[in-house]
């Protein structure tokens, strides 16, 4: 069916009370099997739906797009937030799933009984408030715990601050509180944490400890292997499991016959296949299922003319605010993009897009060369939009975009007054040491990418000559700031338009320090490959990248798209495919 035709006369976009359609709320969708699924989600990521588990405690249900066969019929999405998700609370193994629980833990989940956590160094190091996070479960640390956190307080890195945060909370939870009292375990809920309803106990009794036999002495790690063997002594039939970040840790744990588990409530989602997209496409019979009662009307912002649609279906609950939608006509059709401007119900309306891929409308002299670069041009151009992430593997245009629309309208358009560049300093191979120079000039090295992308913009202009490249060259350097991440806290962005690089090297606390230094006028681009993190401690799951593109997703001020296809060369393309 082709698009259906303009109206004569002009319409505007209606308020939420206007509609005359039921609440979100009051939408029941209705349950499919399996096989029914909807198809508009990829198929690699309806496999690992049907392989979550069923029995997942806070699981918040997400209604999916339609299809032809199952007219609103909706698919539930578990996902876990940092938030929701206690490490006591992940899944059990899969044959999709790579985070297991232990065998003792699973029983424990069967039975409903409560466990106790024995809690390795690292995990409070790397999440201070993990204290808090098992639920009804009990926490025991023990005394070498304790000697390694005094040991890296000092310092002003993230680990020694948060050494420092779980000192402070602890002191706070065992004040007013006298030896007997700790002996039977102090109430996690003490300082108002109404999630953790478990205890928590110290070691006490330190003679009674011996290490396992034939591990060297004097080790911490084999310290607290013999801690949890004597709880199993002590406590013969309660699930007692070791909580560690460190791999090693947990291979020698259950070499002894010790339940040891991973630290899972800093993870956003279980599969980053999972993760939003930022794009869907639509069924092909969209337009006969959804075209009844349309309205379409044209506005004009900022000199470009725009073409909505009103339109009532099933598949719009399914949808989020600017979410991008395409159909592609096998039959010849004029193909449809487009973005989700507002949703209520089951009525959404949908603005088409600007076509990047066309010279005329090209961005400093860049073009989109896929459907998924037209999606995040729109994006990076659009004034309403203040946070736009984009993902994608190396060579798919993330940093030229970005790049490219940041001097459009710095340059051009003047919306914003310089751009702001910043990434994480996170070596590849051996650090290379100490740098000279001021700040910027620090940063040079790690801003290859950068300088890359604007020899290639540069060149863009066959008319200028070589003084006038070298002018407007002269030109760009002096509105692209280069800025260390060590010196963000307590700065103001007002009218800038910040690059993030490498975002995925980013816990999710350092991605909400820079995101809160937005001021009016600022525009936040987060560019970044969650398949290559060299921070330490950080997966696909866990990366601040991760936790913002969920967390941000649906606000009428932001959007996402992850960029599918590379563009680098026909070597690069050939060499991610075979290497």
């Amino acid at each position: 069916m082709p698009l259906p035709k303009m109206p004569t006369k002009p319409a505007a976009l209606l308020a939420q009370k206007d509609y005359n359609v039921p609440e979100a709320s009051d939408t029941k969708p209705a349950k499919v099997k399996a096989k029914d699924t909807p198809e508009i989600a990829p198929a690699k990521t309806v496999a690992k739906k049907a392989a979550t588990p069923k029995a997942l405690p806070e699981v918040v249900a997400a209604p999916v797009a339609a299809t032809p066969n199952a007219a609103q019929a909706v698919a539930k999405k578990a996902k876990k937030t940092i938030a929701e998700r206690p490490a006591a609370a992940a899944p059990a193994k899969t044959e999709s799933g790579n985070k297991p629980k232990s065998q003792i833990s699973r029983a424990a989940d069967k039975s409903g009984q409560a466990k106790m956590f024995v809690l390795d160094t690292n995990v409070l190091m790397h999440d201070p408030t993990s204290l808090f996070r098992f639920e009804e479960h009990d926490v025991y640390l023990p005394m070498i715990t304790l000697e390694e956190l005094d040991d890296h307080k000092k310092g002003m890195s993230e680990v020694a601050r948060n050494a420092r945060q779980v000192s402070r909370s602890l002191d706070a939870l065992v004040a007013d509180i006298d030896h007997q009292s700790i002996e039977k375990g102090i109430p996690l809920s003490k300082l108002g944490n109404r999630d953790a309803g478990g205890k928590l106990y110290f070691q006490t009794r330190l003679s009674e400890i011996t290490q396992p036999a034939g591990l060297p002495k004097g080790k911490a790690d084999n310290q607290i292997l013999g801690v949890v063997q004597a709880l199993e002594a002590e406590y013969p039939g309660r699930p007692i499991v070791l909580v560690s970040k460190d791999i090693n840790m947990r291979i020698k744990a259950r070499a002894l016959g010790l339940a040891a588990e991973d630290y899972f409530n800093d993870h956003v989602l279980e599969d980053s296949d999972l993760l939003y997209s930022g794009v869907v496409q639509l069924p092909d019979d969209f337009w006969n299922k959804h075209g009844k009662g349309i309205e379409t009307w044209q506005e004009n912002k900022n000199g470009i003319s725009t073409t909505f649609y009103r339109i009532t279906g099933p598949v719009i609950p399914s949808l989020l605010v600017n979410q991008f939608v395409y159909l592609e006509p096998k039959n010849g059709e004029a193909a449809f993009y487009g973005q989700v401007r507002q949703i209520n119900g089951k009525t959404a309306v949908l603005q088409t897009l600007r076509d990047y891929s066309h010279v005329k409308h090209s961005i400093w002299g860049i073009s989109a060369r896929n459907r998924e670069q037209n999606f995040a041009l729109n994006l990076l151009m659009d004034p309403e939009c203040d946070f736009v992430t984009l993902l994608g593997q190396a060579g798919t245009g993330k940093t030229l975009l970005a790049l490219a629309s940041g001097l459009a309208q710095v340059l051009e358009s003047k919306t914003y007054n310089e751009i702001i560049v910043t990434r994480v300093t996170v070596p590849v191979g051996e650090d290379i040491g100490f740098l000279p120079g001021t700040e910027e000039e620090k940063m040079s090295p790690w801003m290859g990418a950068f300088d890359d992308n604007l020899e290639v913009l540069n060149k863009s202009d066959n008319d200028a000559g070589d003084w006038g490249r070298a002018a407007t060259q002269d030109l760009i350097r002096s509105k692209i700031k280069i800025k260390s991440l060590n010196f963000m806290r307590g700065r103001t962005f007002v009218n800038k338009f910040l690059i993030i690089d490498e975002a995925q090297n980013l816990t999710p606390k350092q991605m909400k320090t820079l995101v809160t230094r937005a001021g009016p006028g600022t525009k936040i681009v987060c560019l970044g490959n969650i398949a290559q993190i060299d921070t330490p401690y950080l997966t696909e799951g866990s990366s601040g990248l991760t936790y913002v593109v969920d967390r941000f997703k649906g606000w009428a001020h932001s959007g996402h798209v992850t960029l599918a296809r590379g563009e680098r060369s026909r070597l690069a393309d050939h060499a991610s495919e075979i290497l």
